[in-house]
């Protein structure tokens, strides 16, 4: 009796491994066959923004094969998000990548817990209480807006030291989708890296109220090269003000642009010094590695995990500085471009430090004293610095 008490057990015991291993080769085998990953993205190709993304998926669907099915949502307003996010869900994605400014991924990775949700970061967003399968991340693009600032600055200390323009005309313009702290801090640093070099630059910053408008980022760029200034930069999403500068230059205007998102080089070739941009590959990389091997994503991206959110800088290549035009940019700057970057990936820069005294753009209550520094990304991947520099930067509607 005994003895058949014991076989029974063991027999059980067989049954429940093999059920478990069946179960874990099912389970596993809709990622190992084929995982179907979703794209939405806010615009299409013919955005920087968004053509930026575009070519991480394509990278993806170079390095996976037929171990991935890539689907893809283009020109999707934040509103009217959920809809095409439900029909990749629906088409079996289990891992969805997201670059809309919208809290509906988080209300559907609530409802889908085994669909993987990965979301550039927002304002104001935080993990608590979000479930486990939504996941943040952003690049600590101000890292990037430094070094290309310390190309601008070369390039208006050439033109300071040969006399071409005076210490009150290294004026520089930015083209600002709006007044957030990303936005800030981006230009910001920017300035900082332009006055470590050319410390008589100043600037003027025009918002366009929208991320992405073409005719308005060329009106708002035109505006500041008329208003003086010798280098536009942007954060804003199409290629407009790049456009405004070469314009201006073949008019016979002296103005130098610096890009974001991609080079910039084959439309605007006599203006444009440089282009930034964040590079979303290796977290998205990452993040198909620990969906197909059932991980945690935030254990195969390298970066700085802020708790299911996820930032990083040149160190981890998560930004990157494109194509430098050697033609236009002043003697030198390569080398302390390389640097810069160098100095960065040590740990060795510390940006917003100095002697200067910010303002909260709508509290001139809050001041901070810069003297004493602040450290951007530290708690998140979304940048916290929303201070204007007293007599450095002018905001104009």
């Amino acid at each position: 009796m005994k003895m058949k008490h014991i076989l029974t057990v063991a027999v059980c015991l067989a049954v429940l491994v093999a059920c478990s291993f069946l179960f874990g080769f099912w389970n596993k085998a809709s990622y190992d066959g084929v995982l179907k990953v979703g794209f939405v993205y806010a615009e299409d190709e013919s955005t920087p923004y968004t053509r930026n993304f575009v070519q991480a998926s394509h990278l993806l669907a170079d390095e996976f094969g037929d171990k991935v099915e890539i689907m893809s949502k283009s020109n999707v307003l934040s509103k009217d998000s959920e809809d095409p996010m439900l029909d990749l869900i629906r088409k079996g994605c289990k891992l969805l990548f997201i670059n809309l400014d919208t809290e509906i991924p988080v209300k559907l990775a609530e409802q889908y817990p085994d669909v993987t949700f990965c979301h550039i970061s927002m304002p104001g967003i935080t993990m608590e209480g979000k479930p486990a399968n939504y996941h943040t991340f952003n690049g600590e693009i101000y890292q990037a807006r430094y070094a290309a600032g310390i190309v601008a600055g070369m390039k208006l200390r050439e033109l300071l030291d040969s006399g071409a323009i005076r210490p009150q005309d290294a004026l520089v313009g930015y083209v600002a989708a709006n007044d957030s702290a990303e936005v800030i801090s981006g230009y910001t640093a920017f300035l900082l890296g332009i006055r470590s070099v050319a410390p008589e630059a100043s600037m003027r910053v025009r918002k366009t109220g929208t991320w992405s408008s073409y005719n308005l980022e060329k009106q708002r760029a035109r505006e500041l090269i008329a208003e003086g200034c010798i280098i536009i930069s942007q954060h804003t999403n199409t290629m407009a003000p790049a456009i405004a500068c070469e314009e201006a230059a073949q008019n016979g205007t002296r103005v130098y642009y610096v890009g974001y998102h991609q080079s910039m080089m084959d439309v605007a070739p006599t203006t444009a010094l440089v282009s930034l941009r964040t590079f979303w590959y290796p977290y998205i990389k990452g993040a198909v590695s620990a969906v197909i091997q059932h991980e945690e994503i935030e254990s195969y991206v390298s970066g700085n995990d802020h708790g299911r959110d996820m930032s990083a800088g040149f160190s981890d290549d998560w930004v990157q500085m494109l194509e430098l035009n050697r033609y236009v940019a002043a003697a030198g700057t390569e080398e302390k471009l390389n640097n810069v970057i160098k100095n960065f990936k040590a740990g060795r820069v510390d940006v917003f430090r100095g002697n200067y005294t910010g303002v909260r753009v709508n509290d001139p209550n809050d001041t901070i004293d810069l003297r004493n520094g602040f450290t951007e990304n530290e708690n998140s991947s979304q940048p916290s610095f929303n201070y204007i520099l007293k007599d450095c930067v002018v905001l104009e509607n």
